[in-house]
């Protein structure tokens, strides 16, 4: 897929995710350029999403999930940076007992350590 096929699937997703959790394009329209708001349903929004991608495994982030999903997803110019970008954060989520929690800031890691490669709906 290209960036652009990408962002078109996250589209869905959004339009799946954002009424079960009720949040506004405010709150998460732009997680993706590294606006992330500690709220609980901007928090469920992004493991819906997550779940959504399949890489939610017995309600925790599943980072070999995570990976297959780089490589059938990303493009091939951005799959090494982003799995180094899981790599690095793949502990994160283990601290949370909280899908929710985890799946925030995972994602919030993977913002921070590599926002150029981040891609989230």
């Amino acid at each position: 897929m290209t960036r652009q096929q990408l962002k078109n699937s996250g589209k869905l997703m959004k339009k799946s995710c954002m009424p079960k959790n009720e949040v506004t394009e405010e709150q998460i329209g732009q997680i993706e350029q590294g606006k992330f708001i500690e709220e609980r349903n901007v928090m469920c929004y992004v493991a819906c999403v997550y779940s959504m991608t399949q890489v939610v495994k017995n309600n925790k982030l599943n980072h070999e999930a995570i990976i297959k999903q780089v490589d059938m997803m990303f493009p091939p110019d951005m799959r090494d940076a982003v799995k180094v970008a899981v790599e690095n954060c793949k502990d994160i989520g283990k601290k949370y007992k909280d899908i929710c929690e985890a799946s925030y800031w995972t994602a919030k890691c993977m913002y921070d350590y590599d926002p150029k490669n981040f891609v989230f709906p």
